[in-house]
């Protein structure tokens, strides 16, 4: 099967030979890493100082696709959302569960004519988009437990707006009313007051999300967890803290209803807010299993996002990639291109760093 895809991408002109597509990404001003993957040795059985760390390590009968080209794989969206759940593990079609917040987005979703417009533009490089391009709502359970005390209540991640909406029913209306409120494409950031419930600024200076469904691939299931527990290793070792479940949102401020002005002066306010979030002493992970995203014949699947509005979705991730994603794309805002699956909002015009403003 492994020499038919290679022979199939061959054919495609699918090169996964990366270094072919460094051109397009300088001429695009998207920061690329020159460093390795790989940042551990080969065998891995040695670390920093004096430790021996060594890392996870997947099933022998870990079954990726290394052949096709995976840059590429990523479809233009304008938001992704992730609902509380608790859970690491759904039904097959999240969308499909009656009486969940996901079926009753998604329901919303279909019947607006917002979600189905696409706009033209972009970089012309496969799975890199501008959030203008994109229409779609990216709807998604997450490991995350509601933060409300009532748990009819749902907790939900907006990106890349890099919000929160706290205290959301779990009802057609609830999703009616986050749609109208925070979620239709044609509402900015800084959207407009929800009739029940709050939006805030999520107070992480990054989002990691990790595949997990195991329902829909056996593989996600398996890497998420030993991906978790590397990503909380290598953060903690540059002194960031990590986090698998939400804290109080208010830690970023107070909640965005309540902001005054024009759109445009809304929108100056949370990017401040956004901005301060890089001036703490102690920077902030969050990290989430999440629900079926695509693509799971590359397992492991891991999003990233920055206060700055970019996502970039890594491919093929295991445990030794981990400290190089975490020194050069979370802390060194570069993209370590033979990992990248697409993304959202990387170009960085003036800029060396999709953490610079």
């Amino acid at each position: 099967m492994s020499g038919f895809r290679k022979f199939k991408s061959i054919i495609l002109g699918q090169s996964p030979d990366t270094d072919a597509n460094r051109p397009a990404f300088d001429a695009a001003n998207i920061p690329l890493a020159t460093a390795d993957c790989r940042s551990c040795a080969d065998p891995c059985d040695k670390g920093a100082c004096l430790l021996v760390l060594r890392h996870d390590e997947y099933p022998k009968r870990f079954d990726v696709d290394r052949e096709s080209q995976m840059l590429g794989s990523v479809k233009p969206f304008r938001r992704q959302i992730v609902i509380s759940t608790g859970k690491t593990d759904w039904e097959r079609e999240v969308t499909d569960a009656e009486g969940t917040l996901a079926a009753y987005v998604y329901h919303v979703k279909e019947s607006s004519p917002s979600a189905k417009r696409r706009k033209a533009g972009g970089t012309n490089i496969p799975g890199v988009y501008d959030v203008s391009e994109g229409s779609n709502v990216l709807v998604l359970n997450g490991s995350h437990k509601t933060v409300s005390d009532d748990e009819n209540l749902e907790t939900v991640l907006i990106l890349p707006d890099y919000k929160v909406a706290t205290d959301i029913p779990r009802s057609l209306g609830g999703a009616k009313a986050l749609w109208k409120a925070a979620l239709d494409p044609s509402v900015g950031r800084a959207g407009a007051p929800l009739t029940q419930g709050k939006t805030w600024i999520l107070p992480y200076n990054c989002v990691i999300l990790l595949c997990s469904h195991k329902r829909r691939d056996n593989r996600c299931a398996i890497s998420a967890p030993k991906l978790e527990h590397t990503f909380t290793q290598a953060l903690e070792r540059e002194g960031w803290e990590a986090h698998t479940q939400l804290e109080d949102p208010s830690l970023g401020g107070p909640p965005l209803d309540d902001l005054q002005g024009s759109e445009e002066e809304k929108e100056a306010q949370i990017v401040q807010r956004l901005k301060e979030l890089g001036d703490a002493h102690t920077k902030r992970a969050l990290i989430l299993k999440n629900s079926h995203i695509g693509g799971h014949k590359f397992a492991g699947n891991c999003i990233i996002y920055t206060p700055q509005g970019s996502s970039v979705w890594y491919g093929r991730v295991t445990p030794h990639e981990v400290d190089s994603i975490v020194k050069n794309t979370i802390i060194g805002g570069q993209i370590l291109l033979p990992l990248l699956r697409g993304g959202l909002n990387l170009a960085r015009p003036g800029r060396h760093s999709l953490n610079d403003w």
